[in-house]
């Protein structure tokens, strides 16, 4: 989504440090992978440990509504979690940010956090992630499978359904030779219940 430029730029500058001139990498695990939205001079499978992928936050407007929420995903405490990191040159770094901040911070269910990741050739690297926040009132770390499962399955929002949500992540994952086990199943119980 383009930012509009008579609107106040977002002030990513209060949750995030940065060393002027330098490249900033990037961790996605959900829509991120599939539409990144910014330029990336490097694209990467790693691994980050201490959180995991789940479904998890309450989505009222891309993927569903305030009366009706959608979940999207959000990483979340323990256990590990394989994606893809993005570098963002040095030059781009600002305008990833204001898009980033557009796309992400809107609702501040996210705290922006710097955690060493591995990739697959064996370097670390230290990547912005997006971590839920679990005090935010848009946190649902708590719903069963089948909850998650009946929500995703009749959910929609200005994106479109949270069905296709899900089969982007699921594809993406499968395409890069992710597992994601819990993933799976809500993917076959929602291919389940929409049968």
């Amino acid at each position: 989504m383009p930012l509009d430029p008579l609107a106040s730029p977002p002030d990513w500058s209060q949750d995030i440090a940065l060393s002027p001139g330098a490249d900033l990498w990037v961790f996605a695990y959900g829509s991120l992978m599939w539409n990144p939205g910014f330029p990336h001079i490097e694209r990467h499978v790693a691994l980050l440990n201490g959180y995991h992928r789940r479904f998890c936050v309450a989505s009222h407007r891309y993927r569903g509504t305030p009366e009706r929420p959608g979940l999207v995903l959000g990483l979340d405490h323990g256990g590990s979690c394989r994606g893809i990191v993005f570098r963002i040159a040095a030059a781009e770094v600002p305008g990833a940010l204001d898009y980033l901040w557009d796309r992400e911070m809107t609702n501040r269910v996210y705290r922006p956090l710097f955690r060493r990741l591995r990739l697959q050739d064996g370097r670390a690297v230290e990547a912005c992630c997006f971590v839920v926040d679990r005090r935010h009132q848009q946190y649902c770390g708590g719903l069963d499978e089948e909850s998650v499962i009946q929500r995703i399955a009749r959910c929609c929002g200005q994106r479109g359904p949270n069905t296709e949500y899900l089969v982007n992540t699921v594809q993406h994952l499968d395409a890069l030779g992710i597992p994601d086990a819990r993933l799976r199943r809500i993917y076959a119980g929602v291919r389940r219940k929409l049968a």
